[in-house]
């Protein structure tokens, strides 16, 4: 069966998440947009339309995960280990 009919998310709405993670952390850390601006070599414009808007390039995308970072999850991404049974979770 395909997975992807349970997947009730949109990639509209992985992106505004991702986007409001982004914003949280930057928060978290007392950073502001034109600060991170500076610090990830992203215009500040661009960082508005990505918290706002949801737009970036996976480019500047990277920078600011690099400037906060975040860089280590995004090399994790698809890193996860696959388990074929039960018992390889337990004994793992």
């Amino acid at each position: 069966m395909n997975n992807f009919l349970f997947n009730l998310k949109t990639p509209n709405d992985i992106v505004r998440e991702l986007a409001e993670k982004i914003k949280q952390h930057r928060k978290k850390l007392k950073i502001s947009q034109a600060q991170l601006a500076s610090k990830s070599g992203v215009s500040l414009g661009s960082i508005k339309r990505f918290e706002s808007k949801y737009e970036i390039s996976l480019n500047s995308f990277i920078k600011i995960l690099i400037a906060l970072n975040l860089e280590q999850d995004l090399e994790n991404l698809f890193t996860q280990k696959s388990y074929n049974s039960i018992d390889e979770v337990i004994n793992g």
